[in-house]
């Protein structure tokens, strides 16, 4: 079952956001999903643990170096999808993570400061694969964008990562106060009330738009391993 890591190394970044919003998606079309928390945060625990939380996302507290090579594989081998949230730095369950991804997405705000995090990530990454001889698949997700303009230094940012052959989702995780009220509250986009959150149908889009792209990425990886082997 595919295995699906959030990783940056800087903190603040969007990956527990991008983790919930695309295990609700999931789960919201009869999914199973494992989210895994490997955060000394445990940003996502504390989501999953507060009312709302969809019965087929499953959830794993407090994974460490020591167990998240274990928690990855039993997870594999009961819901479709795992996903995992790491903690914001290098460290072994960082390492231990990525090589075991059938995707990284890497998180990047429209910052300079973002974007070279997230080169360090891609590093990380492609010396993973070097250990394991394999490709890991990655791709960037920017993350808190506008919905109504993207700044000239975003634009910057993207041109030069394209320009250096990264892959970037062309979904962008928007800036929307949905995302924000279902940290605080629980549950998920499509749960909330129109009447004290706004932007929920826009939200939900979004969400939507991030899960078909997340499946037609572990698709296309799925083709190339098959071609590969064939």
């Amino acid at each position: 079952m595919p295995v699906i890591v959030f990783a940056s190394s800087k903190g603040g970044a969007g990956k527990t956001t991008a983790a919930i919003v695309l295990a609700s998606e999931l789960a919201r079309h009869n999914t199973s999903v494992t989210l895994i928390d490997v955060d000394p945060n445990q940003h996502s625990a504390k989501w999953a643990q507060k009312e709302g939380r969809p019965s087929n996302i499953q959830l794993v507290e407090k994974s460490t170096e020591e167990t998240i090579i274990d928690d990855i594989d039993n997870a594999q081998a009961k819901t479709a999808f795992v996903l995992v949230d790491l903690e914001g730095t290098a460290s072994m369950a960082v390492a231990s993570a990525i090589s075991r991804a059938d995707l990284v997405i890497t998180l990047c705000q429209g910052s300079q400061d973002d974007a070279d995090e997230a080169v360090k990530t891609i590093k990380l990454i492609n010396r993973q694969g070097k250990v394991l001889n394999r490709t890991i698949p990655f791709s960037v997700l920017m993350t808190r964008t506008n919905p109504a303009i993207t700044p000239r230094t975003l634009k910057h940012i993207m041109s030069e990562l394209e320009a250096a052959g990264v892959d970037i989702f062309k979904t962008s995780l928007i800036d929307r106060e949905a995302f924000r009220a279902i940290r605080s509250f629980g549950g998920t986009v499509n749960d909330l009330d129109i009447k004290q959150v706004s932007g929920i149908e826009k939200a939900a889009a979004n969400a939507h738009a991030l899960a078909a792209e997340v499946i037609a990425k572990i698709k296309e990886t799925n083709e190339v391993r098959s071609e590969s082997h064939g």
